[in-house]
């Protein structure tokens, strides 16, 4: 345990520690908030669907968590590039360990930024409907946040070169948000649109932060858990296999 703390320790560390970092990372969520909210604001009334902002806000969150969690994974390539990654390894440790510690850390810290994506959504016009039900979104964007980290090394894992990676996850990473529900509603869409929806894992994690902060869902926030805990597990698993056969 005191090895995951010290790789998650470090993670934090690494974050706040770039300052450049931790302020332009809300430069895309702040674009995405004022262009569309003020851009699309007035159609999505004018077509009866109420205030974009209440819908695009969780959406938004999420794709701040998405992109800061998925893109953790560089820090695996960058660290096995300048020779980190092997003294890490060398250590009398677990590779389990240093994967979930990377992992929780990568997690925390765009767990983080989720929040700061939170406030910034709120200060442009999103609205939190119940309050009581703050720490429920809270617990949705951690496990967003970790299935997506997880992932993220889970693919730098068999991965040596930084340009392949970044590469590989734009070419997942988009569709994922863009059909996910973050910026338009599910309902009443084309039917293949719906149906890869369901296969999509943010697609339940945008839907589980938008319920339990604006009271409304697609589906369900029953369902919108019981799948994020259950691709958590999975991916976690995954990586610590694909991590277990890392060479530096």
């Amino acid at each position: 345990m005191s090895a995951i703390y010290i790789l998650w320790k470090r993670e934090l560390i690494r974050y706040f520690r770039s300052r450049a970092r931790l302020v332009g990372s809300l430069g895309q969520p702040l674009l995405f908030l004022v262009a569309l909210g003020f851009g699309l604001g007035p159609i999505f009334q004018k077509a009866g669907q109420g205030n974009y902002f209440q819908f695009l806000g969780p959406g938004v969150i999420c794709m701040g968590i998405l992109f800061t969690g998925v893109f953790a994974g560089i820090q695996v390539i960058w660290d096995r590039q300048f020779g980190f990654l092997k003294e890490t390894l060398v250590a009398p440790i677990s590779r389990f360990e240093i994967m979930f510690g990377k992992t929780l850390g990568g997690a925390t810290v765009a767990f983080i930024q989720g929040c700061f994506v939170l406030v910034l959504t709120m200060v442009v016009g999103f609205r939190v409907q119940n309050f009581l039900m703050l720490p429920l979104a809270l617990v949705a964007m951690f496990l967003i946040a970790l299935f997506f980290t997880a992932l993220g090394i889970s693919i730098a894992s068999i991965l040596e070169d930084m340009q392949g990676f970044q590469l590989i996850l734009n070419f997942i990473v988009q569709p994922v948000f863009f059909l996910s529900g973050a910026l338009f509603p599910l309902t009443g869409v084309v039917s293949f649109l719906s149906v890869i929806a369901y296969f999509n894992p943010l697609a339940y994690g945008v839907d589980a932060v938008r319920g339990s902060l604006t009271g409304v869902t697609h589906f369900g926030l029953a369902t919108d858990f019981t799948v994020l805990i259950v691709i958590c597990l999975i991916v976690l698993a995954l990586g610590s296999y694909l991590f277990s056969k890392v060479e530096a």
